[in-house]
């Protein structure tokens, strides 16, 4: 169980509770500190002075002071104004992610929420109570007003909001969050498996480990790359194929998309890498305004509630992966095309000319990585004023998740389609062997994808290929 305390959140933890696969409670310092916030926020209206989001309007509106009797109904008017997103829900797994991670929010102790909130909160994902919640109509500040607002309508039917308590469930990155997390989680998990698809292919086409090794990347030691280029050379060790064509070999090096696969999966991870720190700080952040400060009885507000952070992570990744997916595309090409392909049949067709074998299946990639190159293109470089220029500057950081969210989608099947091809091109090399790795990977593709004997639609084996590259892991055994 995760018991809540405002802590950082791993992306596994997140994945972990989203899938339904862990339960989630409340940690006693966090219900403790959020009585004492909340006693902060009491002790303001029980003076009577003018706090923001405590007894005034919201965004353009917090110039007018609210009489303690009007108090309640304004923080239901709120959550029901701002419930008006649009577009398909999200998904079952991103709602759950976005419910924990406003859940660990309030547990900061900075909302000036009741613990009771937090409760009702941690009730609904125990008992697998979901609101619907459309994916669009959040520019990313103040927060995810909107999809925020739809848990917020959902929770009230639970618990009667006081003062203050609407705000804090709309305030806040936690849609964006929720979906970039899981996002990021599934990239990662691909991006392992890019490699190693990488392996297969270079077998197939056969390729040389030389570029490989290990001095090389020592005297360019970016991390990423120094850990692919360590994968690639252990997933390769010990092949028949590799040995087959040590001698009398007149091809001097490999293209760019064998050779430099450590430089450009690596940079790919390091990428990553920087969007899931960014995700799991922002996972144990207080993201709401105002933040109460109980030390002091302060309330300040401030702009914790912007999601320029997330947002430019995910334009980042979004960028990184595309890249990814164009040199798998550029692997694929070289595959199927007999003018690249190391004496490869045409497309890897069984009976070229009147079989088509692997032809459109490269197209698809094709396609796939032309929406992935138009979704890559930033949504947080734009901007657009809203609440009558009170938020005069927005992160638009949920568009980014969502295109991030697509591009993920998009890479899976490319790398399935690399996947199935590099398989074929290894039944060409036969009765040789690659490595015990590689011949592992092979195995594992087989039990989803079986060889290409004659034309068949090929659309399950690359979509059940696809959802299983979004769990793969290592070690790979």
């Amino acid at each position: 169980m995760i018991l809540l305390n405002g802590q950082p959140l791993s992306i596994g933890e997140v994945e972990r509770v989203a899938h339904g696969m862990e339960p989630v409670g409340v940690h006693p310092e966090a219900r403790e500190r959020m009585k004492t916030s909340r006693s902060v926020v009491d002790e303001i209206l029980r003076r009577g002075d003018i706090v923001y989001g405590v007894n005034t309007g919201f965004g353009r509106l917090s110039d007018i002071t609210l009489p303690p009797e009007k108090l309640r109904q304004s923080q239901l008017n709120l959550i029901r104004s701002h419930a008006c997103g649009v577009g398909k829900p999200l998904s079952f797994a991103e709602t759950r992610a976005l419910m924990l991670l406003r859940a660990n929010v309030l547990a900061t102790g900075f909302s000036g929420a009741r613990p009771e909130v937090l409760d009702a909160l941690v009730t609904m994902i125990e008992e697998g109570r979901h609101p619907v919640i459309p994916e669009k109509g959040s520019v990313g500040a103040s927060g995810d007003l909107a999809p925020l607002a739809h848990l917020a309508v959902s929770l009230a039917e639970d618990i009667e909001l006081e003062a203050k308590e609407g705000l804090v469930l709309i305030n806040g990155t936690q849609a964006m969050g929720a979906v970039g997390c899981l996002a990021i989680g599934r990239a990662t998990r691909l991006l392992e498996a890019a490699t190693l698809i990488g392996a297969c292919t270079l077998e197939g086409l056969l390729g040389t480990p030389v570029a490989f090794d290990p001095r090389i990347h020592a005297a360019r030691p970016h991390d990423g790359q120094v850990r692919v280029a360590g994968q690639l050379t252990h997933y390769l060790a010990g092949s028949q194929i590799r040995e087959s064509h040590l001698q009398g070999d007149t091809r001097v090096q490999d293209a760019y998309a064998l050779r430099c696969m450590p430089q450009v999966h690596g940079s790919v991870w390091d990428t990553l890498q920087f969007a899931r720190r960014t995700l799991e700080i922002e996972t144990g952040a207080a993201t709401d305004n105002p933040l109460v400060f109980s030390e002091t009885g302060e309330v300040l507000s401030g702009g914790n509630f912007h999601g320029a952070p997330l947002s430019h992570a995910f334009d980042f990744a979004a960028i990184a992966l595309t890249d990814l997916m164009s040199m798998s595309e550029r692997r694929t090409e070289r595959l199927v095309n007999p003018d690249l392909s190391e004496g490869l049949p045409a497309f890897l067709a069984r009976d070229a000319g009147s079989s088509s074998g692997l032809m459109i299946p490269h197209v698809v990639v094709a396609a796939l990585l032309n929406e992935a190159k138009v979704l890559s293109h930033p949504s947080s470089t734009d901007n657009v004023p809203t609440s009558a220029g009170k938020e005069d500057h927005v992160s638009m950081g949920m568009t980014g998740a969502l295109k991030l969210r697509q591009i993920v989608d998009n890479l899976s099947l490319v790398l399935a389609i690399e996947a199935i091809a590099a398989c074929e091109a290894l039944e060409y090399r036969r009765p040789l062997r690659s490595s015990r790795t590689v011949e592992g990977f092979y195995a594992w593709v087989r039990e989803t994808v079986a060889p290409l004997t004659e034309d068949r639609s090929l659309t399950e084996d690359i979509e059940g290929l696809a959802a299983r590259l979004c769990e793969f892991e290592l070690p790979f055994k």
